[in-house]
């Protein structure tokens, strides 16, 4: 089947739309699909020359993070889909390229999936000075009309489901398809160079996060919490890969000379290294509570690292509590006691890292998840046709 993929994010941007995407397009096209996707092009960036993939014209969007505007009304984009023959269209968005997805699949009479991925309404610091209470009435709203109209609808997780109900979603098509794991792009990992690189020594217990440094991340509250860990133990290295506009603030909490030397910071980690920066660790901790899925959990999971992370959504159904890593409280002093259990008990670790490591291999790759995604679309496809 040739299936056109609509969506507000793609690479070269770095962030979790893209990654899924990436990796079902891969998934696809392993199983002889046709993949094209409608992206915006990516303002201010070197951005590849992917085959397939259709830039629409774009302006550098005026917020924190990087992140590019797409005007959706493009003669030379439109001439382009007419030409195309889809058998379903699949769009990542409600708006802007999401809506042009929607427009395509209408005039082509073929169907529409939807992907809600994120819990938008937690996203409107973005948005400013735009109240939050207004923006947030909007987003929800569009995002609803939307699901409305698609013939099928996916979410990643099932605490993702039961959030959209809560704010009204209605669609009887839903189905749960989480993001997976690239199994060719996490084989081979390195850690040791990482732990060469920043000169950390092989006996101590390096824990990790790799995160936007941004609100929704959640990431001063863990800068908080890592402080307190590394005060209390010795025998401790922390690592933080990511940028973001909070980066300032969360090297200044962690700026203590009791723990110096102890703290790394990355800055932006390259997708083709993310494997390794997991394998030189021994634990991966997580604040974020605004999560549908959290696909650098699964993938620190694939890699055996036990997790230690807020009970929240998206996160919980991920994370097996006490089997494949730990879920905390929002508490600072609940999750320093626990990553510092995990520091301590070496066998319950090690414990953990294989079960996560089963459960993810199992669960959370881009095969298993990409069969799932062509049921839904085998299914849209055989109902369109009766």
């Amino acid at each position: 089947m040739h299936v056109g993929i609509f969506t507000n994010n793609y690479l070269p941007n770095p962030y979790g739309i893209s990654t899924s995407i990436e990796g079902f397009r891969k998934g696809l096209e392993k199983q002889g699909h046709k993949v094209s996707i409608f992206a915006p092009e990516w303002v201010g960036e070197v951005q590849e020359d992917l085959p397939n993939v259709y830039r629409y014209s774009a302006v550098k969007a005026p917020t924190k993070l990087p992140f590019s505007l797409a005007f959706p009304y493009d003669p030379k984009m439109h001439k382009q889909i007419k030409s195309m023959k889809f058998d379903l269209i699949h769009a990542q968005h409600p708006n802007l390229v999401g809506a042009q997805g929607k427009r395509w699949a209408k005039e082509k009479n073929i169907p529409l999936i939807y992907t809600w991925h994120s819990i938008y309404d937690k996203y409107t610091h973005y948005v400013y000075p735009i109240p939050h209470k207004f923006a947030a009435k909007w987003i929800i709203d569009n995002a609803l009309n939307f699901a409305d109209s698609a013939d099928h609808v996916i979410v990643p997780t099932n605490s993702m489901l039961e959030n959209i109900k809560s704010k009204g979603f209605s669609n009887k098509n839903v189905h749960i398809v989480p993001s997976g794991v690239d199994e060719e792009l996490f084989s081979h990992p390195n850690g040791q160079d990482v732990r060469g690189k920043y000169n950390i020594p092989n006996n101590v217990t390096l824990i990790s996060s790799i995160s936007r440094l941004t609100q929704e991340k959640n990431v001063c509250f863990l800068a908080e919490v890592m402080k307190k860990v590394l005060l209390q133990n010795k025998n401790a290295y922390f690592l933080f890969g990511g940028e973001g506009d909070l980066s300032d603030k969360v090297r200044e909490i962690l700026n203590d000379d009791l723990i110096k030397g102890r703290v790394i910071f990355t800055g932006k980690i390259e997708r083709e290294s993310v494997k390794d920066y997991l394998d030189s660790s021994d634990i991966f901790v997580y604040a974020s509570t605004t999560e549908t899925q959290g696909t650098i959990i699964s993938e620190a999971m694939y890699m055996g690292i036990p997790i230690v992370a807020i009970d929240s959504s998206g996160v919980r159904d991920m994370v097996i509590d006490g089997e494949t890593g730990y879920l905390t409280a929002h508490s600072v002093n609940d999750m320093t006691y626990t990553i510092s259990k995990c520091i301590k008990n070496t066998s319950d670790r090690e414990r953990l890292s294989r079960e996560a490591l089963k459960y993810a291999r199992q669960n959370y790759t881009v095969t298993a998840c990409t069969n799932k995604l062509l049921d839904v679309y085998n299914q849209a496809i055989f109902e369109r046709n009766q």
